[in-house]
């Protein structure tokens, strides 16, 4: 029995986004039949956070430590999210891999997204802006293009010449228009994923759909309560979104309560509540990521590194006595 060691690279390599969102979709069925649950655990730090996340999925656990430090590529060249994956075997606890998290939470997240819209947004939505275009704005256009019909996007970025680079190399990447922008035009489909303390999302036109990625702690905030209070709110696990994400913004200001979250997404996909009833619906997916995201794409990544011998065994537990 051994102990797998995946990098980033290794979780690339193997799992797809098209496989990714796939396993994150059958995760969020999974949740929102009631077999699955998201566990977590967060702390702050002086210049960033920590968390735990949990969940079981398809015979095994995982549990993922990630810090967040925003600033850490300017003040210590590292990446701002950083941390690992324990895969567990669920049926006799043998930890059956040790991941890097960057390139699953990346995917993973993205993921979410592409399947939020698979199920929330217009059918013909054509148009879409990115705010924030680090890692996750790659990946996260990458994904959306995956299940719907995008043709033209406006990337935004609070570096302008990164958003300019951005949209050069997913224009060349994704074979569609990619515009630089200094503000939020009206589109089909607006994604926020930025480390913001401070609300930049006021208006929206109706029917937009909305993927608001960045809140993933309590001193993170995109989405304007007012926006909140007049758009349909999609949770992806609710409590998780009232205590770290948007809607804890929301319900602050005393504009929301936690009943006015019309589902979690799980519920959506299982098929026991509607998404979008009409076309004019503003839709909010309050995307804080959960630990079955996590546990779904892990599992995925060491499956594959099993059947193709990838990884670096890190021990042998073959020869120890049993405690």
């Amino acid at each position: 029995m051994e102990t797998l060691l995946l990098t980033g690279d290794d979780f690339a390599a193997l799992v797809s986004m098209d496989d990714c969102i796939a396993a994150v979709e059958q995760a969020f069925r999974e949740y929102g039949e009631g077999r699955l649950h998201a566990g977590i655990l967060s702390e702050h730090a002086e210049r960033g956070a920590f968390h735990i996340k949990t969940s079981t999925f398809g015979g095994y656990f995982a549990a993922k430590l990630n810090a967040n430090f925003p600033g850490n590529p300017s003040a210590n060249g590292l990446p701002s999210i950083q941390g690992v994956i324990v895969l567990v075997d669920a049926t006799n606890g043998f930890p059956v891999a040790i991941l890097d998290s960057i390139e699953v939470t990346v995917q993973r997240t993205a993921a979410a997204t592409a399947v939020a819209a698979k199920y929330l947004a217009r059918r013909d939505s054509r148009t879409a802006t990115i705010v924030g275009c680090g890692r996750q704005g790659v990946a996260q256009l990458t994904a959306l293009t995956r299940v719907l019909p995008i043709e033209r996007v406006t990337a935004i970025d609070a570096d302008a010449d990164r958003a300019t680079q951005y949209a050069a190399s997913m224009s060349e990447r994704l074979g569609i228009e990619v515009c630089a922008t200094t503000s939020i035009e009206p589109s089909d489909v607006l994604i926020t994923c930025t480390p913001s303390k401070q609300a930049f999302v006021r208006d929206l036109a109706a029917g937009t759909f909305v993927a608001a990625v960045g809140a993933d702690n309590p001193e993170k905030s995109e989405i304007d309560p007012s926006a909140m209070r007049t758009s349909v709110v999609i949770a992806d696990v609710l409590e998780q979104c009232a205590t770290i994400g948007d809607l804890r913004v929301a319900i602050a200001a005393g504009v929301m309560s936690r009943d006015d979250v019309r589902a979690e997404l799980g519920a959506i996909v299982a098929g026991r509540v509607t998404g979008r009833r009409s076309d004019d619906e503003t839709i909010i997916f309050d995307s804080t990521g959960a630990g079955f995201q996590d546990a779904a794409a892990a599992a995925l990544g060491y499956e594959r590194a099993v059947a193709a011998g990838a990884g670096k065994a890190w021990t042998s537990h073959s020869k120890r006595s049993a405690i």
